[in-house]
């Protein structure tokens, strides 16, 4: 799926210039659960940001499902992310006053999906992220944190994108909140074979993936498999 060849991202030029990246490369297969970590400062964000095509690398190559969207203009990187890439964020970026269904529907609302079609969709992500249908009609500011961020995450997967971006997405919750939503991406990785890179600066949260990408100082200081720390119990929120 996702193939870095010698990544290099620098900001400024000359005296001022900033190399965040310094020459970074990995791949991700389909269906991997990979955790980005490192400290503040040490290029993760940088990484998300070039994972998610949000940036494009100072130079090096990204493949994306055998593409390589490393020098695409904005436009095309922005139907790479409309079409291929699902976003969860530290700050949930819902609708306050808006259904959690609607809320979930709106992507599909700007891709011009029927509406019957829409419905049924939002309505499936929102299953698969584990949220209940008493809830599908609740306003999302009527919502529990916990229950935001999976509203958060059916809406990244409603355009079945083949990748899911988690950048810090506990970062606004208590912990046992948090093991629960982190119990969430566990199951749609396991049970429905989702690939999911989380960007983390905590050793804790990247323990709850399958495989740890440590990055300092914008290098690659290891990048291994380990014991996944499991959620047990998805618990309702």
């Amino acid at each position: 799926m996702i193939e870095v060849k010698d990544i290099t991202k620098s900001y400024g030029s000359g005296d001022t210039a900033f190399q965040a990246l310094k020459g970074i490369s990995f791949t991700i297969n389909d269906g991997e659960f990979v955790a980005i970590m490192g400290p503040s400062g040490s290029g993760k964000s940088t990484t998300m940001h070039i994972l998610g095509c949000l940036d494009t690398p100072t130079s090096g190559e990204y493949f994306l499902d055998n593409k390589d969207v490393s020098k695409l203009s904005d436009e095309e990187l922005a139907d790479i992310r409309k079409d291929k890439i699902g976003f969860v964020f530290q700050s949930f970026n819902l609708l306050p006053r808006t259904t959690v269904l609607r809320n979930v529907m709106l992507p599909l609302i700007y891709a011009g999906v029927d509406e019957d079609e829409r419905a049924q969709r939002a309505k499936n992500a929102l299953i698969a992220a584990g949220m209940t249908e008493t809830h599908f009609y609740h306003k999302s500011n009527e919502l529990s944190g916990g229950q935001i961020q999976r509203v958060a995450i059916a809406r990244a997967l409603v355009n079945d994108p083949s990748l899911i971006l988690a950048d810090e997405p506990t970062g606004n919750l208590d912990t046992k909140t948090g093991e629960i939503v982190l119990g969430t991406f566990q199951r749609l990785n396991e049970q429905h074979g989702r690939t999911i890179i989380l960007i983390t600066h905590e050793p804790d949260i990247a323990e709850h993936a399958k495989r740890i990408i440590h990055i300092r100082d914008g290098a690659i200081v290891s990048d291994t498999k380990h014991q996944q720390r499991i959620v047990q119990h998805h618990e309702t929120l």
